[in-house]
């Protein structure tokens, strides 16, 4: 592979996160036509959209990277342009316009719901939207939700401690809860991310959850100590509270039903106790022990992640993932990148998966990173086994574009995006300004929003 030139072969990366933006490099480093096709205006996906705001440092050093991606002269990037079986554009299509290869790196971009009672109720909300919402991410920067004082939040991963950070030290509201369905040994947050909202923990209702989950860790060989010294070493880096917001955890509590405040909001969320349970390989499930109790809540945020887009054409696997071919043609470090059809039992000719829609992470942007160079490597033996196609893919692409009645993204239209973000930003004395809207975004590139086709 090495000796072989790319310099005929064109890859449509779909996806413009970190997974998508290094996998492009990687291809472009080689000699490959690259299209760089994304759903948002902006690059960059839960880099940009999903990093707590106020991380402004992390955020600015990766927008740097990502702008010498797009500056690479053989990737052509295409924002505001959705790949999907209902929307301007389809993986079936990129093939007919003679694309050797296509990479999808989208996030997730479905909503993963338990089918609850109640869940639909207002003040119930998934927390993907949340956190796109804090984050400007049009549309959900535009959208109203209706936050109240007492937030119950279902998880207990960094996502949850970033809607801590939001809720406790930017709405200050009077109670946020945490609840997980299995104990204090299996929290899935780091203490860095804790670190923001840790001094606002109630400590009495944490020594109280211990007492109460200690013998049932003790009988599946988890030591509580060590999860409580865990959680309680945030405390060594932690900021100054600046609300008196109480913090406090439930364990052993899966939810079961939101109740209704009689004008179709919600007023608490009921759980099911739970017990755990030890699995050969070490880990614990939590198991149903029949018994509930409520929780009174005026806000209940699910954050227990989210499923692949459906509507992307791809074939699903037993769990609702993309499918992958579990005997790769094209490995790299003994995992599969390449989209597989299970009824078929054959992999999908020329597409690839990488980045959430490979496999769902836990969102740190090494990860994403380091699947999307892999992913890449695993396209570039691909391409070395086959001959560059006649067509003109990016000649086709761009014909597609022009006939569309929506303006599409170009490297050169972020770059005014910036200045005037930036501008704003100086004029407001913020340290950061995003428009709310792709509308507002739209205009100040000079790009004539046209009506969208439904």
């Amino acid at each position: 592979m090495e000796n072989k030139k790319m310099d005929n072969y064109s890859v449509a990366v779909v996806g413009a996160g970190p997974a998508g933006l290094f996998a492009a490099r990687e291809l472009a480093q080689a000699g490959a036509q690259v299209a760089l096709i994304n759903r948002d205006i902006k690059a960059g996906g839960l880099a940009e959209y999903g990093i707590y705001p106020s991380k402004l440092k992390m955020k600015d050093g990766l927008r740097r990277q990502f702008q010498q991606v797009l500056a690479l002269p053989n990737i052509e990037y295409f924002g505001h342009l959705s790949v999907s079986l209902d929307d301007e554009l389809t993986l079936s299509e990129l093939q007919e316009m003679g694309f050797d290869a296509i990479l999808v790196t989208v996030g997730a971009q479905g909503t993963k719901k338990l089918g609850l009672p109640g869940e639909d109720l207002r003040g119930v909300y998934h927390a993907k939207d949340i956190v796109y919402h804090y984050n400007r991410l049009p549309p959900f920067a535009q959208q109203q939700f209706a936050i109240g004082k007492h937030i119950v939040c279902i998880g207990v991963g960094n996502v949850m401690a970033d809607i801590a950070h939001w809720a406790i030290r930017e709405l200050k509201v009077d109670q946020f809860t945490a609840i997980a369905r299995r104990g204090p040994g299996d929290v899935k947050f780091t203490k860095k991310e804790l670190e923001s909202v840790i001094r606002n923990l109630d400590q009495a209702a944490l020594d109280a959850e211990f007492e109460r989950c200690a013998p049932i860790m003790r009988a599946v060989g988890q030591d509580p100590d060590a999860a409580k010294a865990f959680i309680l070493s945030a405390m060594e880096g932690a900021e100054e509270p600046v609300s008196q917001t109480r913090f406090s955890f439930q364990f052993l509590a899966s939810p079961h039903r939101m109740l209704d405040d009689g004008k179709g909001g919600v007023r608490a969320i009921e759980v099911e106790e739970t017990t755990l349970a030890a699995r050969p390989d070490g880990s614990t499930t939590a198991n149903g022990l029949g018994t509930y109790h409520e929780i009174p809540a005026d806000t209940v945020i699910f954050s227990i992640g989210d499923r692949v887009d459906t509507g992307m054409g791809l074939p699903l696997d037993k769990r609702g993932d993309f499918a992958k071919n579990p005997e790769p043609r094209f490995p790299i470090n003994e995992i599969s990148y390449e989209a597989y059809n299970p009824e078929m039992k054959q992999p999908v000719e020329g597409i690839f998966l990488a980045g959430w829609a490979r496999e769902a992470s836990v969102g740190l942007v090494g990860t994403a990173r380091k699947d999307g160079t892999n992913a890449a490597q695993a396209v570039l033996s691909y391409l070395s086994t086959i001959q560059p196609r006649t067509e003109q893919p990016l000649e086709a692409l761009n014909a597609k574009v022009e006939m569309l009645q929506k303006p599409v993204v170009r490297a050169a239209d972020l770059k005014k995006l910036e200045v005037a973000e930036a501008a704003h930003a100086a004029e407001f004395g913020l340290p950061e300004y995003k428009f709310a809207s792709n509308d507002e975004m739209l205009a100040v590139m000079g790009l004539a929003r046209q009506r969208e086709t439904s």
